[in-house]
């Protein structure tokens, strides 16, 4: 696909090579990856000010959506990525392997700076959701904080960079300028911008800022610093569909080709009629959720590989709330139990007074069935994003569900982030989706090939 950037983004990739230090707090949708990657590459082959660069994210993340925006872009299809996941074996070599751009998630950040202890690689390194680190005294940010001031370029990428309070900025911007604007402690910074708030006799609970720190912050982080609203800038429709690439690890893989495989096999591609393929198209998408019901209707969970990505997509919202749509009781369950330590109020849709409260703001994150509010409930008070869980084969119940809170009286532009099994049978729901053409037939046609495939495999 042939690249052709927003002026903000060209703006943004003009002082990325600019800027040797640099954060980029732009909304989803307004096209950071693409951004980095553009800017990593002209400063690699064009300027050669780059030999070697690494990108910490979160893990679904690293595991796919940096690959994926590489390979979508026909000018970024040269840059070699290599992801470094897994065991420590398979990380040792991916480091070994000759590429642009190494990818991580922040997990393993303490590790990478513990395996090159004094001889740090990387003369640029990129956060992707830099609030990961904002907690001063988390070992991964003590990691970091050892190689950030060897790393001739420093770059940090997210949405919400103080999801609760002016407080979370010190140690993101610590990572760039090593304590030059805000100070190089963070007790030094509450005591110069904060006062107590909520306290007892013996303990301080919060902090406020003082009269006029808010705006001495800013103008501290003004030159280091570039900052973006999706509603300000995107020339795009109200409607940003984000989709968020789930690769399968090496044990659900195994597990979801071989039941595919068994599936499939069953049939023959040229007698599949619309009945075969429904019960067929049901089955696959349940692998792709990640359970199955087995015969006596159980559910038997066979990866949590989509339900990892869920919460780092609700991570990623920073507190924004979120209308999450599933597509089987067995998601809606897992869901539920998955999100049920958190601090989060989660709620199942089930009529009028859950559509009140999800309004009224006292629900951070709502789950539904597309079936069951795709018509005629306005959602639009209660938040501007919608998360895809698990998909459905209905054109109109996808438009109608994400209408919900896409409508007259919603104040930001409506995000939809779809959740999309790598190889799986997500892939062709959504290209089927795209397609906006008959869904039936798509389907049935993407099956039919699927069975094909599987059989000359199988061979």
């Amino acid at each position: 696909m042939q690249f052709e950037p927003h002026d903000y983004q060209r703006y943004c990739i003009e002082r990325i090579i600019q800027s040797p230090k640099l954060a980029l707090w732009l909304d989803m949708g307004l096209g950071k990856t693409a951004s980095i990657l553009t800017a990593v590459k002209r400063l690699r082959y064009y300027l050669f000010d780059v030999s070697k660069a690494l990108v910490i994210a979160p893990k679904k993340v690293a595991e796919a959506t940096w690959d994926d925006e590489a390979a979508k872009w026909d000018h970024l299809r040269g840059l070699k990525i290599s992801q470094v996941l897994g065991t420590p074996q398979q990380r040792k070599r991916a480091l070994a392997t000759p590429a642009d751009i190494y990818i991580t998630n922040r997990e393993n950040t303490c590790w990478l700076v513990d395996y090159y202890r004094n001889d740090w690689p990387f003369d640029l390194v990129c956060l992707d959701e830099s609030t990961s680190f904002k907690n001063h005294a988390a070992k991964r940010f003590r990691a970091l904080k050892l190689v950030s001031g060897k790393t001739p370029r420093f770059y940090e990428l997210t949405g919400t960079p103080s999801p609760h309070g002016y407080l979370d900025l010190w140690s993101q911007i610590y990572l760039l300028d090593g304590g030059e604007r805000l100070g190089k402690t963070f007790g030094g910074y509450r005591e110069r911008y904060f006062e107590p708030d909520k306290r007892s006799r013996t303990q301080i609970f919060s902090y406020r800022l003082k009269p006029g720190a808010e705006e001495a912050i800013r103008e501290k982080l003004a030159d280091i610093v570039i900052s973006m609203k999706a509603e300000d800038y995107l020339d795009l429709p109200e409607l940003i569909e984000h989709d968020v690439p789930v690769r399968l690890d090496a044990k659900a893989k195994k597990a979801y080709d071989t039941l595919e495989r068994d599936l499939l096999l069953e049939i023959d591609e040229y007698v599949i009629d619309v009945g075969s393929a429904a019960i067929l198209h049901n089955k696959l998408q349940q692998l792709c959720d990640g359970a199955v019901y087995d015969a006596d209707r159980k559910t038997v969970e066979l990866h949590r590989c989509k339900i990892d990505a869920l919460l780092e997509t609700i991570e990623g919202l920073h507190g924004e709330h979120a209308l999450v749509a599933y597509a089987f009781q067995h998601d809606r369950e897992r869901i539920l139990e998955a999100l049920k330590n958190t601090s989060l109020r989660v709620r199942v849709y089930t009529g009028a007074e859950d559509a009140q409260a999800w309004n009224a703001g006292e629900i951070d994150i709502l789950l539904a069935h597309p079936a069951s509010c795709a018509f005629g409930l306005n959602l639009q008070q209660g938040g501007r994003h919608v998360i895809w869980f698990g998909h459905n084969r209905s054109l109109e119940l996808y438009q109608q569900f994400n209408k919900r809170l896409h409508r007259q009286g919603q104040p930001k532009p409506v995000m939809v982030h779809r959740l999309i099994v790598k190889g799986g049978e997500d892939e062709d729901i959504v290209k089927a989706l795209a397609g906006r053409d008959d869904m039936q037939s798509a389907l049935m046609e993407a099956l039919k090939a699927r069975i094909r495939r599987v059989k000359e495999d199988s061979k």
